[in-house]
């Protein structure tokens, strides 16, 4: 009797960005964490501290980056990338990879509908702009989906 596998996705938006720079808000700017967003990144240590990830998977900026680069560093995981363009490819490469913890970073915008088509629901929408501190836990285990979402 081969034991249920569960896989955990914990999906969540690059901490603080530095917006002071010119054209910082367009998605395809890449600016730096600001100091309280690197106080963030440093923190999912330990609001994560129950899971140890398989994989670490960002999109290519430095935002991103940066937000898993505290955890990365910890659990001596590289940082893989991911093209934001692509999240449904990505999604199915994600939901076949069972039995493995792993963590995404990634956007206002991307990071909700990442949790929507691993869940297979439109429930979540985009973030606010200025909301960074939300993170989902999604769990599939026996074919069923869960998922909750954690302000950190």
């Amino acid at each position: 009797h081969l034991q249920a596998q569960t896989s955990t996705y914990i999906l969540l938006r690059h901490a603080e960005k530095d917006t002071s720079q010119p054209g910082a808000t367009r998605m395809n700017a890449d600016p730096p964490l600001t100091r309280l967003g690197r106080k963030r990144a440093e923190s999912l240590i330990k609001v994560l501290h129950a899971y140890t990830p398989d994989r670490i998977y960002s999109t290519p900026y430095l935002r991103t980056r940066s937000t898993v680069t505290p955890l990365a560093e910890k659990f001596h995981q590289p940082i893989e990338s991911y093209d934001p363009k692509q999240l449904e490819q990505f999604s199915k490469e994600l939901l076949a990879l069972s039995g493995k913890t792993i963590v995404v970073a990634g956007h206002s915008n991307t990071t909700p509908a990442l949790v929507n088509l691993l869940i297979h629901e439109n429930r979540y929408p985009p973030l606010d702009e200025s909301v960074y501190n939300q993170l989902w836990i999604v769990t599939v285990k026996d074919g069923k989906t869960s998922v909750i979402q954690i302000t950190y």
